[in-house]
């Protein structure tokens, strides 16, 4: 009995693995603060999620209430930052932008439901500073 031959093995084995890094889709960033966005009345859908930054508000997740405490915390990327940083955030993401989809970056703010607005507002003031005038808040469909 002729033996089984494992030359093509190889080739099936990369196959796979190229199609698989290919197809998935990294996380970008790591969620440290808790958001229970509330319900929304109006859902709109991105057209293209690479052009949109995310902006979290919320206290921070059970294993950085120790060093952060449990006051809510504005997240950008994977640190937390003050509402000093939110200009050096934009300006950063709109560098990484090609030229002509720079006017077309959307800034998206998910904040929790228990959030004091005062924060919020502060996020949105120091967005208009900075020429981010696209702002999406992110929330939940309706329960139907």
């Amino acid at each position: 009995m002729p033996g089984i031959t494992s030359s093509s093995l190889s080739d099936i084995v990369f196959m796979l693995l190229f199609f698989f890094m290919v197809t998935t889709q990294m996380r970008e960033t790591e969620n440290k603060v808790k958001v229970v966005t509330p319900e929304a009345s109006e859902v709109v859908k991105l057209e293209r999620k690479d052009l949109n930054s995310y902006i979290n508000i919320g206290s921070p997740t059970l294993q950085y209430q120790a060093q952060y405490g449990t006051d809510a915390r504005i997240q950008l990327n994977d640190a937390f930052r003050t509402t000093d940083d939110i200009r050096d955030f934009v300006a950063a993401e709109r560098d990484a932008l090609s030229e002509a989809d720079r006017q077309l970056m959307t800034v998206s703010i998910r904040a929790d439901q228990d959030v004091r607005m005062g924060i919020v507002t502060d996020v949105k003031q120091e967005l208009r500073r900075c020429s981010a005038l696209k702002i999406m808040y992110s929330a939940r469909k309706p329960a139907q």
